[in-house]
């Protein structure tokens, strides 16, 4: 593990604006949005993003080997890549996205986590907010020289489809899933072909944007904490964070870390790994 953080999990457009030029902090845009949402995140990012920001391409910072969307790649590779970036060890890095509600910013912070950079923050609000603020943008892509990043997976953060099976059938954690409440239901279509509709069983609903106010900036501590008492989520005992493809799930350990609860995991392949089976269970309707 890298040296302690020395970040806050969340900073204000205000803080960064005001640490831009500082030469060991690093910002990144890890846009990225769902396939049927018909946006390009790169050409968005060399439209317009936070002076200095580096693009965070969560596609290509992924596993190659497999066919499940942007599982979690190697420590080898992750260190790689993040070198190629222009990122070294004692870096402080920053992360947004412009989705409005923190999609995959929060899955680029987990990451870096996962690999033993503690080192890194989420900007509250995002692009969007930064926008509406008339702060300044800057054009085309931003690189840097090479930098030295390693990285080492802390595997217990991360559950596969084995764990997954035994978590439902001896209820050992709170499984919860993050997905829009109509795609929880399987009354919504997956934005995936071939997946089927619906939820595991046992688990909980919990919105990702449940936890976001309208300018995309996370809620305030009390809201985020009646937000998990509605869903039936106990933040004190295990959790297990799943959605889509393992990405907006990211949010929910995101807000547990900003309210002082450490050790949730995220089941990496989610509902796209475990809904295009054949030998998984799937009920529809509410939690």
């Amino acid at each position: 593990m890298k040296e302690a953080a020395s970040l806050p999990p969340l900073v204000s457009t205000g803080w960064l604006a005001e640490r831009l030029t500082q030469p060991a902090l690093r910002v990144l845009d890890a846009s990225w949005h769902l396939p049927t949402q018909g946006r390009d995140a790169a050409a968005e990012y060399a439209a317009g993003h936070v002076p200095g920001a580096l693009f965070f391409d969560l596609d290509q910072v992924s596993d190659p080997a497999t066919s499940l969307p942007h599982m979690l790649p190697s420590s080898r590779s992750f260190s790689d890549a993040m070198s190629r970036l222009g990122l070294n060890d004692d870096d402080d890095i920053v992360v947004y996205d412009a989705t409005g509600n923190n999609l995959s910013a929060a899955r680029a912070w987990w990451m870096f986590r996962v690999f033993g950079h503690p080192r890194v923050a989420l900007l509250d609000g995002g692009l969007g907010k930064w926008r509406s603020e008339g702060r300044p943008l800057e054009r085309g892509a931003t690189s840097l020289p090479p930098g030295r990043f390693s990285a080492r997976l802390d595997r217990q953060a991360v559950r596969n489809l084995r764990e997954m099976r035994a978590t439902l059938e001896r209820g050992l954690e709170q499984v919860v899933d993050m997905r829009p409440a109509g795609r929880f239901a399987g009354t919504d279509p997956e934005p995936r072909a071939g997946l089927r509709g619906g939820h595991m069983p046992g688990s909980r609903s919990l919105p990702y944007v449940e936890l976001v106010a309208a300018d995309g900036t996370l809620l305030p501590p009390d809201v985020l904490r009646s937000r998990l008492s509605a869903a039936g989520v106990d933040p004190t005992r295990p959790i297990v964070a799943t959605c889509g493809s393992g990405t907006s799930a990211c949010t929910l350990i995101h807000a547990l870390h900003v309210l002082g609860y450490e050790g949730a995991a995220l089941y990496d392949g989610s509902w796209t790994e475990w809904a295009a089976r054949e030998d998984t269970p799937v009920v529809t309707g509410p939690a």
